[in-house]
């Protein structure tokens, strides 16, 4: 069975990395999306593969960090990219939560990427 639950935060960014007149290397915001898919057999006698409510407790600490936040500020997001923000968001949960098979980041409803780990 898999299962994912569904976050949006408000942040800002910019790509230090990218040529000067780049549009990302200036700051600009989006507003995320984070997804995350877990993958196991139901646990008995629920019924379920993992509690929703458990991935809130790991997960809020987490989202206080990143929402309403410069993201280039925090600690290993120094340049934030969906591909970066998809890794740390993983490593930050991972451990918790075993589960987890797959981060998945939309910093516009057109664009994302997708993480399933090393």
């Amino acid at each position: 069975m898999k299962i994912f639950k569904s976050y949006t935060f408000e942040a800002a960014h910019f790509l230090p990395q990218m040529p000067e007149g780049h549009p990302c290397r200036r700051i600009h915001g989006h507003s995320w999306k984070m997804e995350l898919h877990f993958d196991g057999e139901l646990v008995l006698p629920y019924e379920w593969v993992i509690d929703f409510h458990e991935i809130d407790s790991v997960v809020d600490p987490i989202y206080k960090i990143l929402d309403h936040n410069f993201l280039n500020e925090v600690e290993g997001l120094e340049n934030p990219t969906s591909e970066v923000i998809s890794i740390w968001v993983w490593n930050k949960i991972k451990e918790q939560l075993p589960a987890l098979c797959k981060v998945v980041i939309y910093e516009t409803p057109e664009a994302g990427t997708e993480y399933v780990g090393e």
